[in-house]
């Protein structure tokens, strides 16, 4: 399990990789950036700190539900057709800002399929996973993590909003760039200061949510947003 964590305020970022047994990376992650000088730790050093820091270590078997066991086993037919392409288990990311003006970005994954051991991919990255500076916007990526890190997916589309484009032309710029120089697929959450924001993907489908002004706006598949008011 991999996440990061980033303050717009003044760009204080934490993440951990390989972790094992954290029922919530982020949360560790957030203990990395406030807790110690450092931005990323990993493996057992990442869990000693957590065991230091008073997390509990879970159980791996509270960690995994029947759904995400069925997904497992689809995943690994897949890689046994497709060996040399890692298939991405879920990643979780989130853009926000806040009442004081302050943008923040958080991403993790479980992980992926592959026969690679001790790989480390975007999510964990900072610039790739995510990235956040209060003097343009917020984002968290997810997709192919290795063309991800290959073009700084994050800080790239950020780049294009500092450059004057909306959130939208940059999130496509951004993504259409690591898809004809990679055929690297993937999709983006963003968000400015002004509270607008943008998903967009070129993978398959890509399941969001944004909340605004007492509104939930949802999505998978392009084309199929669906607005409710918020309880």
């Amino acid at each position: 399990m991999d996440a990061s964590i980033m303050s717009g305020k003044d760009l204080s970022s934490g993440a951990v990789s390989a972790v094992r047994c954290i029922a919530n990376p982020v949360r560790l992650a957030r203990l990395v950036m406030e807790k110690t000088p450092h931005c990323l730790l990993t493996g057992l050093g990442a869990g000693e700190f957590a065991a230091a820091m008073g997390v509990p270590a879970v159980p791996g078997e509270q960690l995994v539900t029947e759904r995400r066991r069925k997904h497992l086993e689809r995943e690994k037919q897949k890689e046994a057709q497709n060996p040399d392409q890692p298939k991405d288990l879920g990643t979780v990311g989130a853009v926000a800002l806040d009442s004081g003006g302050d943008v923040a970005y958080a991403t993790s994954t479980g992980g992926i399929v592959n026969k690679m051991v001790g790989r480390v991919g975007d999510t964990p990255c900072v610039g790739s996973g995510g990235y956040a500076d209060n003097a343009i916007g917020a984002v968290s990526t997810t997709g192919h993590g290795e063309s991800i890190l290959k073009v700084n997916l994050a800080r790239l589309a950020l780049f294009h909003v500092e450059r004057g484009k909306t959130l939208d032309e940059a999130a496509a710029v951004s993504l259409g760039y690591m898809k004809s120089k990679l055929q690297g697929l993937g999709g983006v959450i963003l968000l400015n200061t002004a509270g607008d924001w943008a998903a967009q993907w070129t993978s398959e489908s890509m399941a969001w949510a944004a909340a605004k002004d007492g509104k939930l706006h949802v999505g998978v598949n392009l084309g199929d947003t669906r607005v409710t008011d918020l309880p």
